[in-house]
């Protein structure tokens, strides 16, 4: 259900019957999943397999579902997996605005619902120097962007996590020491990317709350923080968005945060990466924007990535 939207339908929007009938067997698994009010259980996401996806062994779902960055759930490893059952998913909505021609409140599953899901096998690495290699589930970010109807003006994509302190225990910590909610931001460039996807599944199946369910942010040649979780709205602006990290410690995280191993974190190095699930003593040498140079680097054209970091 649009909840609430700008302007008035086109021909060009009115569904296709084919289309509705896939709908239909979409809400039916996201009504499985969990995904929308009415059972609590996930299910396999019918998807469709990538020209984007690497040849490439998955990580083994224990690693990635049980070895998550998830600050809101605590900041040990193992805490969102131990504190991410206790938050609710469905209902679910998020808010696209901003510089738009068509603004909108959209429930999960209309957001969803026309895209073609997509199965991506995408190299994961994490700012802390460790990757993974995940198979999420989702479509691409431009389909979402393209359907708001940017204005001229807008240059950059803006993102906002879920605040919601009664479920999530991180942000009500007396210890913690980051601003919610968490937000973060891309280029316009970056966010068209074919690359660039909105995940609301792994493995087949939907998301587990620890890794940012219902829908998360997957840009795979930038470090993971930029994977923002649990979206609740998606802005575009003219200007450059603040971001979380960027916020807390700007010398140490930029807005870019494409991977580099030629620039250090000022704690480590990021000449290399611990593979996770690979072994006690598995690395592997990281990759100037985390192999997938061919297909982003002419994005960054020109600029000086040491200083835009």
């Amino acid at each position: 259900m649009l909840i609430k939207a700008a302007s008035k339908l086109k021909h060009s929007d009115v569904t296709p019957r084919a289309d509705y009938l896939s709908r239909r067997a979409l809400l039916a698994s996201l009504v499985a999943a969990g995904m929308m009010p009415g059972a609590a259980e996930a299910a396999k996401l019918a998807t469709a397999p990538s020209r984007h996806s690497l040849d490439a062994t998955p990580t083994p779902l224990e690693y990635i579902t049980g070895y998550n960055n998830f600050y809101e759930f605590g900041f040990d490893k193992g805490d969102p997996a131990k504190y991410a059952g206790q938050l609710t998913t469905a209902p679910w909505s998020v808010v696209i605005d901003g510089e738009v021609n068509r603004p909108g409140t959209y429930a999960l599953e209309d957001l969803v619902s026309p895209a073609r899901l997509e199965e991506r096998i995408y190299r994961h690495r994490c700012v802390e120097a460790w990757s993974m290699v995940i198979p999420w589930v989702g479509f691409p970010l431009s389909d979402v962007i393209a359907r708001a109807d940017p204005t001229g003006a807008a240059k950059f994509v803006a993102f906002e996590t879920l605040y919601r302190p009664e479920e999530m225990p991180g942000q009500r910590s007396l210890f913690g020491s980051l601003n919610w909610p968490y937000v973060e931001g891309l280029r316009l460039d970056e966010a068209m990317h074919p690359l660039t996807i909105l995940a609301i599944g792994l493995y087949g199946e939907t998301l587990p709350n620890q890794n940012g369910a219902p829908l998360r942010l997957v840009v795979p040649w930038k470090y993971g923080f930029k994977g923002i979780k649990s979206i609740v709205r998606v802005t575009l602006v003219a200007g450059e968005p603040p971001t979380t990290w960027k916020q807390q410690a700007s010398s140490e995280y930029g807005f870019y945060s494409n991977v580099n191993p030629e620039v250090d974190h000022p704690r480590w190095s990021q000449a290399t990466e611990r593979v996770i699930g690979g072994g006690l003593f598995a690395t592997r040498d990281t990759e100037m924007f985390n192999g997938y140079g061919d297909e982003v680097a002419s994005l960054y054209a020109g600029m000086d990535l040491r200083k835009n970091y």
